[in-house]
């Protein structure tokens, strides 16, 4: 296992924007990056959009010399654009911020504050719904975070656990990223994962020996939209982020901690793949893929059973029909 100490804080920040058929939000996240002081840098890799995203991010050029735009030659995922991105920056430090989503001013130096203190910063985060950017704000963490705070491996994979109390997704943060400790630790996304990639470079980080220093919110804004990319997830898409989990475990050596951690993890995205592998066996009548769904370990089982009852009562309630099968086939 690769270790790392933080070490002295550098202003040099790179910004890098991954965009795809962003069009009317592209220009709003690149003019809230160049305005941060310590952007030294803001790098948009356009993933071979079908808009006009890549002319809305040019308009948006400050004329300062900072923004690089980067359309690649076919769309190759948010993980293949990110990788560019690094790759096309110099930057001490990497801020990731997507193009649905904007910086209040002064973000970065809030984060940059604690930047001797950890090689992951991250803040509490405002969401906003997007027919109403501009309005009330809602915190990631429901304003639970007063002071900043160390989080540990179990802690951060344990969040993205659904059904957990106090649920905080830290699999959404948005960090400052120490780039040394990436390179030195050969660390970058995974280019196969369209879902989850975050929370895999994260908790790979973690399991390296990174520093995650969660701190109160600084000023990240994300955007929550009805028809976002990680609500469109398909079972490969939900395969691959359960594998992750079996790979971590396999290649780092791990506390029985924090495999506990990532074998929970593994479990509740199983039952949310094996759900949704349900639903499509019942709609294609594949009597076989769907018995197989409820031969997975426990507690997929009961997770299947339970759904298959809180659908019926639902379906019952509302008097729609108390076919469970015309339910799933009509559920996506």
């Amino acid at each position: 296992m690769q270790m790392h100490s933080p070490q002295g804080s550098s202003s040099g920040i790179c910004v890098i924007i991954a965009s795809y058929n962003a069009q009317t939000t592209i220009a709003r996240a690149i003019t809230s990056a160049l305005a941060e002081p310590e952007a030294v840098e803001v790098v948009v890799v356009d993933d071979a959009s079908t808009d006009k995203t890549v002319e809305a991010a040019y308009k948006a050029d400050d004329g300062s010399g900072r923004l690089s735009i980067v359309v690649q030659p076919q769309n190759a995922g948010p993980s293949a654009a990110r990788n560019r991105a690094i790759r096309e920056s110099k930057a001490s430090w990497i801020a990731i911020l997507d193009a649905d989503d904007f910086f209040l001013p002064g973000r970065l130096k809030g984060l940059l504050a604690y930047a001797d203190q950890a090689d992951f910063i991250a803040d509490d985060m405002w969401q906003v719904p997007e027919q109403d950017v501009n309005g009330p704000r809602r915190s990631l963490l429901d304003n639970r975070l007063a002071k900043p705070k160390f989080i540990s491996f179990a802690d951060f994979v344990l969040s993205n656990v659904t059904g957990k109390r106090n649920r905080a997704e830290l699999g959404f943060i948005k960090p400052l990223i120490r780039r040394q400790f990436l390179d030195t630790n050969h660390i970058r996304y995974q280019e196969h994962m369209r879902l989850g990639e975050d929370f895999e470079l994260y908790a790979r980080s973690l399991a390296l020996g990174a520093r995650l220093l969660l701190v109160p919110a600084q000023g990240y804004v994300s955007v929550v939209r009805r028809d976002s990319l990680s609500g469109k997830h398909t079972e490969a898409d939900l395969l691959n982020l359960r594998n992750c989990d079996g790979v971590l475990i396999k290649e780092v050596n791990l506390p029985h901690t924090d495999k506990a951690a990532l074998r929970k993890h593994y479990v509740c995205v199983d039952c949310r793949l094996q759900w949704r592998l349900l639903i499509l066996a019942v709609k294609n009548r594949d009597i076989k893929a769907a018995f197989m769904t409820f031969l997975r370990p426990w507690p997929v089982p009961f997770y299947l059973f339970k759904q298959l009852t809180v659908q019926f009562f639902l379906r019952t309630f509302l008097g729609k029909n108390n076919s469970i099968s015309l339910f799933l086939n009509n559920n996506k």
